[in-house]
Formats: structure tokens, C-alpha cells, sequence
């Protein structure tokens, strides 16, 4: 049995403790990530070994580690369920660790891994809440600067990937719903006509209604927020019984799809980020 080093019990962990379970963490999800093997209790051991502290104390800082990462919205390790009541270091250092590591967030899986049925995809959208405490100020400023909604926004390659996702989805809803002939009709219209619809996927109802659907796609959790434009807002208020956001969440690991119909502000929280700037 691996002994802690009892010094430690109850001490803040070091700099170099956490540099050392954040980096064999990341070894770990990329693993995961990979859908290759790996055993977490021999990490956990061969790491107590290393730091000295308890297995509890290790198991504890996973969970933190998953927590910031959520709020990143990045995956985390199955297993080791966000905890969130963390301390500032665990921020500083995996600023340090990603700024020094940008592949990780480069790098992450941009097709979904496995074809689930329909049925399982959807599930229910988060709630609209009312935080229990505002986030950590260390906290704010580490999602500021690994900004999970901008990163989503520019990831042109993770975009698409959820869109095709959705027109492969759609295909097999109405199929499965015996409507071949509606899933003949399913339009990928981002890939056909860009960007200017306010939708990125035609597809119908099992009664033949058009359904506009908006993609929205993160590996990150249900809850992370997402960018809705201008024009996509204005194709929601002028088609409100028809247009929808298709939320691609997990993405990763198990795409996981919620809805949300116009009005929007029954569902989320919408917040002005950004302004157009002219000389008229």
C-alpha cells in the first residue's frame, strides 16, 4: 500500500503537487479521449507515490480539476465527478499547464465517436438558474481567457462536424418515424448556402412541418453558453413555431442533443457581448 507522507495531511498542495496531477490528469483524458485503455487507480497510485499525499486527497483534486475544466467547457474524466469547491491554486496552475500545453485545446475530438439512436440522443434542456455563488474572481478571469464560448465560435471544423451530425440525426429520426420520403428532403443549408439563413439544417416533423434548426455544438457540458447572433435571433422571432436551436453538447465522448424554441428568453439568459461599430 502506498503511504502519504503525513506532513502533508491537511496542508495546502504545492505548486509542483498540482503542476504534477494536472498534467497526469490531461494524459489521462487525451487517453480517454482516444477511446484507448488505461486504468486510473494505477495513476492514482503511481502519483501518491510521487507527491506523497493521500488517496483521498488525490481523488478529491481530480474532481476539482473536472470542475474547472466544466466550466471551460471541455470533457472531463468519467469517474471523477466535478467538485467544485476548489482553491485559487488549482486555477493558476492550469492557466499554467494550457498556456504552455495550447494543443490540448487544439487538439480536442472534432467528430462524434459513436452512432446513437435518436431516440437516446435528445434529452431535456438545463434549467434556467439562479447561481448558488458567483464564480471564483481567479476563476472568471481563467475562463476569460480560455473563453469556451469563442473557442466553440471559431472552431470552424467542430461546427460543421455538429452540423453533419444533425443532418445525419435528422435522417434517422424521420426514417425511424416512417417518413423516408421527409428525410430525402433534409438540407444541410449552412454547407449549401452559407452562413445568411439564420438556420443551419432544413429538415420536417413526422406531419411534414418545416423545422429550422440552429446548431449549436460544444464538447463541453449542457450548460456551457453559446454565441447566438443577430440574424439568427431575428430568424427566431419571425419563424417562432418553426425554428429551433439544436444544442450538441458532449460531443467527444457521447452527443447528447437538447432543444430550445423561441421565445429564447424563456430558456436562457441572453447577454449583449458584442456591438457593431460605424460612422453612420
Amino acid at each position: 500500500m502506498t503511504m502519504a507522507d503525513e506532513s502533508k495531511i491537511g496542508t495546502p498542495w504545492r505548486d509542483d503537487e498540482l503542476d504534477a496531477i494536472i498534467a497526469d490528469y490531461f494524459a489521462m483524458l487525451m487517453t480517454d479521449l482516444a477511446g484507448e485503455a488505461y486504468v486510473k487507480s494505477r495513476h492514482s497510485r503511481a502519483l501518491m507515490e510521487r507527491i506523497g499525499r493521500t488517496h483521498r486527497s488525490v481523488e478529491f483534486k481530480h474532481q476539482n480539476i473536472s470542475a474547472v475544466l466544466d466550466e471551460l467547457g471541455m470533457p472531463w474524466i468519467p469517474g471523477y465527478k466535478p467538485k467544485r469547491n476548489y482553491q485559487n491554486a488549482i486555477f493558476d496552475a492550469l492557466d499554467r499547464y494550457l498556456t504552455a500545453h495550447p494543443n490540448v485545446l487544439a487538439g480536442l475530438p472534432v467528430t462524434a465517436p459513436v452512432i446513437i439512436p435518436p431516440a437516446a440522443v435528445f434529452v431535456e434542456p438545463p434549467a434556467l438558474t439562479v447561481p448558488e455563488s458567483p464564480l471564483p474572481e481567479r476563476l472568471k478571469r481563467l475562463v476569460r481567457k480560455f473563453d469556451p464560448v469563442e473557442r466553440d465560435h471559431r472552431n470552424r471544423a467542430l461546427g460543421q462536424a455538429g452540423e453533419a451530425f444533425v443532418v445525419d440525426l435528422e435522417h434517422r429520426r424521420l426514417n425511424s418515424g416512417n417518413r423516408p420520403d421527409l428525410a430525402r428532403k433534409v438540407r444541410w443549408i449552412a454547407a449549401e448556402e452559407g452562413d445568411g439563413a439564420g438556420y443551419d439544417v432544413l429538415s420536417f416533423d413526422l406531419q411534414g412541418r418545416e423545422r429550422l434548426i440552429e446548431v449549436k455544438t460544444t464538447n463541453g457540458s449542457a450548460r456551457t453558453p453559446f454565441f447566438l447572433t443577430r440574424n439568427e435571433h431575428e430568424t427566431a422571432q419571425g419563424r417562432p413555431a418553426d425554428w429551433r436551436i439544436y444544442r450538441v453538447h458532449h460531443f467527444a465522448k457521447a452527443p447528447r442533443v437538447f432543444t430550445l424554441t423561441p421565445p429564447l428568453e424563456n430558456a436562457v439568459t441572453l447577454r449583449t457581448e458584442t456591438w457593431r461599430a460605424s460612422f453612420q
